[in-house]
């Protein structure tokens, strides 16, 4: 039971650097002269522009981008909850007990990841289909390593969740 307990453990720890590093770093959509994320476009590593900088164009819909952030933030900060929910609930719950309340914030952050990199699939696709000269450049790369981070912390965020609805408090 220990082991079940330790790889528990390391699972959600692993979901949850998973998220941070999605939600902080710049690489959510890459090309060669360029990279973006949730927060700021950088044409070079010195040249970066914040979203909100650019909220007064008509080419970014910044409202759907505070949605984005919103969301990353929100899931991290949930999956940190979940952490220490599972932490006091394993001290506290009797044997036999399920970890419920873990996984019901555990699932709801799963939901906060999956609602988020899907609304910026859909707004980079919008983008994608368009010809604005200032989006030319970024039309021309691809989703990054931070975007990719972000789905698969919804996987394991996911399982985490299902893993604490199925677990009970053992000796």
């Amino acid at each position: 039971m220990l082991a079940v307990l330790a790889f528990i453990i390391v699972f959600h720890i692993v979901a949850l650097v998973l998220l941070f590093i999605s939600a902080i770093n710049n690489a959510w959509w890459v090309g060669e002269d360029f990279s973006a994320d949730i927060w700021r476009v950088c044409t070079n590593s010195t040249n970066c522009t914040e979203i909100s900088d650019l909220s007064d164009s008509e080419y970014v819909d910044y409202s759907i981008m505070q949605a984005v952030q919103a969301t990353m933030i929100l899931s991290t900060i949930l999956c940190c909850i979940s952490f220490l929910v599972f932490l006091l609930q394993l001290f506290r719950l009797k044997q036999g007990e399920r970890f419920i309340l873990t996984a019901i914030i555990q699932l709801m952050s799963c939901l906060c990841v999956m609602i988020g990199a899907s609304i910026y699939t859909d707004r980079r696709q919008d983008l994608h289909r368009q010809n604005y000269e200032v989006y030319y450049l970024m039309q021309e790369g691809s989703y990054g390593y931070s975007f990719i981070l972000a789905w698969v912390s919804f996987s394991f965020t996911f399982i985490s969740g299902l893993m604490y609805m199925i677990l009970r408090k053992r000796k």
